[in-house]
């Protein structure tokens, strides 16, 4: 089974499940707290997530996330959880700055 893997939450594996859901979806279906401040709508770059492998398993940059790599506010190895939808397995981690504070991450 295809799953999204945080590797600083300690290995945490997300099912992808049913139609397609966005990485953030999956996460919150999941019942893990991961901040996004403008409701999952692409405004904003505080879902954003570094992906590890498997980039190839993620559909192509939304309108959104072109506008934030024009602005050079998203870097080439990351993406936003509201907008990237994984088709395949995902290793990501989470940013330092996008990281909640009542959450203990790993190195």
């Amino acid at each position: 089974m295809s799953k999204i893997v945080i590797q600083n939450l300690g290995g945490k594996e997300v099912p992808l499940l049913g139609p397609a859901q966005t990485v953030l979806q999956l996460i919150q279906s999941a019942k893990i707290d991961w901040m996004f401040a403008c409701g999952g709508k692409g405004r904003c770059t505080t879902c954003r997530f570094e992906v590890i492998e498997g980039s190839d398993n993620l559909t192509a940059l939304t309108q959104p996330e072109e506008r934030f790599r024009f602005k050079k506010e998203l870097h080439d190895n990351e993406r936003l959880a509201c907008q990237a939808v994984p088709t395949g397995p995902v290793v990501i981690r989470v940013p330092v700055d996008c990281q909640l504070p009542h959450i203990k991450y790993l190195a």
